[in-house]
């Protein structure tokens, strides 16, 4: 790793926008080394009060959808046309476990990783999903700092990477295809409930006609759903990233969400719920973290492993004698 900044170096460099510091900032956040994790936390607690003022947009998608082309699209459309300033952040929980490509967003989105106003970061490879969400959620505070006022956060990763997301962001967008059979998809349920919007994607040429008959499908499953507590009734559209069609109505969507969330407080207070949440996730792991960190336990685990595997002990009792240790 890079030599360390002062904490006063990282601060005055985030919130010039310096994009060097910010990525030795972001990478410091990363770091399991207990030195870098004080100095990042330090320089977060600087930084903070900087922090908050941007749009966190949450995307997800069945495998195939077109995660990176839209979200290149969507992105230009967002520096282009509305002026923003835009933060791309990855969840990838599952890279080093699958040899899925941590750069191949950033290789995908090459139009958008070279404008002057985007950043990409790609998630940082590891098993654990919550270590990768925690330096997502405050990578989000160094990239506001910075002046980023769009953040958006992709999953990359399947699975519990959705709730993750869902739980750092403000609004959450679920891009589906159409014409691949059972228009549902398999999708969670619970999925479907999370989603602010959803987008079928690839809505162009002789896909239109399907994307259609999609959209009315996924509207009428929606109203279905209990009604959000936020009153916002999440809207179902199409679009092509590659047309490009469909992009400005999406931000629009996004645009009326928050104008009906902002002023009724509900905005405000989620946030606040999401940072309590953080809170409890983040004791969790580091509990965790300690548990498994003790001499005693990682060297009794592996012959507990084993006859719990063998059905020789409960995995409650086992689980007892480890805790006991810890």
């Amino acid at each position: 790793m890079a030599k360390r900044l002062t904490v006063e170096t990282y601060v005055a460099g985030i919130l010039a926008g310096d994009r060097v510091v910010l990525s030795r900032a972001i990478t410091l956040v990363e770091s399991k080394l207990p030195a870098d994790q004080e100095l990042a936390q330090a320089v977060i607690e600087q930084v903070l009060p900087h922090a908050g003022n941007s749009v966190r947009i949450g995307i997800t998608g069945v495998p195939g959808v077109g995660k990176s082309t839209f979200i290149e699209a969507f992105g230009q459309y967002l520096l282009q046309e509305q002026g923003k300033k835009l933060a791309v952040l990855a969840i990838d929980p599952t890279s080093q476990r699958s040899g899925g490509s941590i750069l191949g967003d950033k290789t995908r989105m090459e139009a958008l990783s070279m404008h002057p106003q985007a950043f990409i970061r790609p998630s940082p490879a590891g098993k654990s999903l919550g270590g990768v969400a925690r330096s997502t959620r405050e990578t989000i505070i160094l990239c506001e700092a910075a002046g980023f006022d769009t953040i958006i956060v992709e999953t990359v990763g399947v699975g519990q990477s959705e709730t993750a997301v869902h739980a750092m962001v403000d609004f959450f967008l679920l891009l589906m295809l159409a014409g691949a059979g059972d228009e549902l998809q398999g999708i969670k349920r619970g999925i479907m409930e999370m989603a602010d919007a959803l987008a079928i994607t690839k809505a162009d040429g002789t896909n239109l006609t399907s994307a259609q008959a999609a959209r009315a499908a996924y509207q009428q499953a929606l109203y279905l759903y209990p009604a959000p507590a936020s009153g916002w009734k999440p809207p179902v559209t199409v679009c092509s990233a590659l047309a490009p069609t469909g992009l400005d109505t999406i931000w629009q969507h996004i645009s009326d969400y928050l104008q009906l969330t902002q002023p009724s407080g509900y905005f405000q207070q989620k946030r606040r719920d999401q940072n309590l949440q953080w809170l409890s996730e983040t004791i969790l792991q580091a509990l965790e973290e300690k548990f498994y960190a003790r001499q005693a336990v990682q060297q009794a685990l592996p012959e507990l492993s084993q006859q719990v595997k063998e059905g020789k002990k409960s995995a409650f009792a086992a689980a007892a004698e480890l805790l006991r240790l810890g």
